[in-house]
Order: C-alpha cells, then sequence, then structure tokens
C-alpha cells in the first residue's frame, strides 16, 4: 500500500472491534490471566501488564511500524526518553559511540552528563563527514548516532554511506528521524538500525501530546524492548489514542507543512534582511542533492540567518508577531519561531548574524509572509 492509504488502514480495531472504525481507549493497570499457564509464562497471551502496553498501544506501534518498515515499534514519554534509550540499550561500559555534532541539544547532553558518568565515551563527527566517518570508528565503537537534517542547522547527512561503515566495523546506527516524520524519509530502508522518532511532533500534530518512538528492525528489537521493560517507560492509552489519530492525517498535514514551509523560505531568501536560508529542499542548499536522493518531501521547520545582530531589533520583530508564536516544540497546526543557539564540538558555527529556527504551520503562506514582513520592518527601525 501506498502510505497515505496505509495511514487509513493499519492499527485499526480489527474484527475484535465489532465495526469500531478506532480502536478503543483501553487503560489498565492489571490484566487478568485465563489460567495458571498463562500467569506462568506457558502460554502465550496478547497482554499481560498495563506497563507493557494494551490493545490502543498495539496499534499505534502497528501503524508506526508499518510506516517505516520495521520488525517492531517500542513507545516512551518523549522523544528524548526514545533517544535515550536507543543509547542505552545498545552500549555498555567501555563501549565508544559516535554523535553526529548536529544532534537534538538534550541528546547531547544525555551522552555527556549520563553516558559520560557509565563510562561510555562520545566522540561528536562532522555531519557532512559521510563515508569519511570509516576513520573515526574504533574498535570499540558500538553506536553512530545521527540526526538528518541536523538540528537547527539542518545539514543532511549521507546515510547510505555512513550506514556501510558502521556496519562493516561491527557498528550499528540510529537515527533521529523527527524531521522527516517516517513518512518522508524512510532510514531503515537505507539500512538504519533504529528509526527515532519524537511523536509529540508531526504524528501528533497538534501540541497538546509528549511521546516519543523507536521503529527498531530484528537486531534491535529484542535489545530495545528489554532496556524499555527494565526502566519502566511507559506512556497511557490516552496519549496512544491521539497519537493513532494524529497518524491518519499525517500525510495530508505534512503536504500542506511542506507547501507552506517553502513558499515561506523562498520569500525569505530575497529579503535584503536574511543572509541566507537553511532548507535542504531549496535547491541552493548544500545538502539538496542527498536530500532529493534519500528523502520524498521536507516538513515546514527550517532555519533562517538574519544578516545582523541586534537583541532589540530581535526583540521587536518577535514580540511583535501575529501569527508566528515563540515557544519550543514543533509540528503542531501553528506556526513557531525561535531564536537559535547551534552547539558544536568539530565545526564551528559560522553564522555571523541571528540564526532563528520557524516551524511554518497550517496557516495560509501568504499571511504568515505578511506577518514576516511586518515584523523584519520592526527590525530594521529598532536596529
Amino acid at each position: 500500500m501506498h502510505d497515505d492509504t496505509l495511514l487509513s488502514h493499519t492499527g485499526t480495531a480489527g474484527p475484535e472491534g465489532h465495526g469500531l472504525v478506532n480502536p478503543p481507549v483501553a487503560r489498565a493497570s492489571t490484566i487478568l490471566f485465563p489460567s495458571l499457564d498463562a500467569l506462568e509464562g506457558r502460554t502465550p497471551v496478547r497482554m499481560t501488564y498495563g506497563r507493557h502496553g494494551t490493545a490502543t498501544h498495539a496499534a499505534l506501534a502497528e501503524a508506526l511500524t508499518a510506516l517505516e518498515g520495521g520488525a517492531g515499534t517500542l513507545l516512551v514519554p518523549s522523544g528524548l526518553a526514545a533517544c535515550a534509550l536507543a543509547l542505552q540499550a545498545l552500549v555498555r561500559a567501555g563501549d565508544h559511540v559516535l554523535v553526529a555534532d548536529s544532534v537534538y541539544a538534550p541528546t547531547r547532553v544525555f551522552c555527556n552528563e549520563v553516558l559520560a558518568r557509565f563510562g561510555v565515551e562520545t566522540t561528536y563527527y562532522d555531519p557532512l563527514i559521510g563515508a569519511g566517518i570509516a576513520g573515526l570508528l574504533r574498535p570499540n565503537t558500538r553506536l553512530v548516532f545521527c540526526e538528518s537534517p541536523g538540528s537547527q542547522t539542518f545539514e543532511v547527512q549521507d546515510l547510505p554511506a555512513i550506514v556501510a561503515a558502521a556496519h562493516a566495523a561491527g557498528a550499528r546506527v540510529a537515527v533521529d528521524n523527527t524531521w522527516g516524520a517516517g513518512y518522508w524519509h524512510k532510514p531503515l530502508a537505507l539500512g538504519a538500525d533504529v528509526s527515532i522518532q519524537a511523536v509529540t511532533k508531526y504524528i501528533g500534530g497538534h501540541s497538546d501530546l509528549l511521546m516519543g518512538a523507536l521503529i527498531c528492525n530484528e537486531a534491535t528489537l529484542g535489545p530495545l524492548r528489554a532496556q524499555l521493560r527494565w526502566q519502566g517507560n511507559n506512556v497511557s492509552a490516552d496519549d496512544a489514542a491521539l497519537a493513532l489519530r494524529g497518524l491518519r492525517t499525517l500525510g495530508v498535514r505534512l503536504r500542506q507543512h511542506q507547501a507552506g514551509g517553502l513558499a515561506v523560505a523562498q520569500w525569505l531568501r530575497a529579503q535584503p534582511q536574511v543572509a541566507r536560508v537553511l532548507h535542504p529542499a531549496l535547491p541552493d542548499d548544500p545538502g539538496h542533492a542527498l536530500w532529493r536522493r534519500d528523502f520524498s518531501g521536507a516538513c515546514g521547520l527550517f532555519g533562517v540567518e538574519l544578516r545582523r545582530r541586534h537583541r532589540a531589533g530581535l526583540a521587536a520583530l518577535l514580540e511583535g508577531l501575529e501569527l508566528f508564536g515563540m515557544g519550543y516544540s514543533w509540528g503542531g497546526f501553528e506556526s513557531l519561531i525561535v531564536p537559535a543557539h547551534p552547539l558544536r564540538s568539530v565545526r564551528r558555527w559560522e553564522g555571523a548574524g541571528t540564526l532563528l529556527r520557524l516551524h511554518v504551520g497550517l496557516e495560509d503562506p501568504a499571511d504568515l509572509i505578511a506577518d514576516l514582513a511586518a515584523g523584519l520592518a520592526r527590525f530594521d527601525a529598532a536596529a
């Protein structure tokens, strides 16, 4: 099935739903067993304990697994929890991990503060390194952690080349795939072992949900599932139902985000206050060729660098916007804008002006452009 059809016809209530279109919200802590053999694990049963999930969780996991072509999906309370679970499950004391220098900042903090405390060494690599990552792999490198496009600066990684080098050295590859949402980008099809998503973003789609998901291949599903059970992480059935509802409209919303985002990005690129627009779908973006090869579309998240730094001007720009809100997260129906401050260890961020991160929501692009035009005029007047 094509993805749009799949989103409507997987993770449903099925024959047990007695005709219900949507799976019921199954809330549970205790689940009763039909026999002693079942209780002792001698006879398989579908559900065992609320923390391990109910039929509602299973429906969402089934749909995400089908969307990304995995062997199974694990659900956790946030996108960061998903990144942390992958890192913890696939390494142990004495191991070495390679992490993209453009990674989501809280993932970097987790590596520096938590993994280091347990004897795992992290090396950050240039996200544009491609096959050259072979030179950084060590005998004890167990995991390469990618994020493509990169957080805040939107570098596109050559994932097939990284996967080939990592697998040749016996290392696994995990990818933060939140930007691609499992719809525009399929890391498992390119050889990655785990595709990570913040369900909070485009799958939820309405800025009222926190959740993460790890879509695993056969080799990683067991270790990640064991780690999840040991940690005791779980999500509520109500949140799983919200995520499943958002998933049904993922395709149509992403197409609107893509169209609006490109319209706004192209307009911004022509403005005298703008030094550059960081958007892989623009033909002059450094990552455009890789994006065209490995992605089938773009979302509404991208970066804009202004030519000047001026705090009073920035405040005038941001605080007067009527349609763009200042707030973290993204992927909802509303447009957002925040200053961005890239953290780098390998290649220093070279921007001379103020970097902004924009999320273009589902509003009419003409209205968003008018809002930004007024904001840029305020920036000039204050500066």
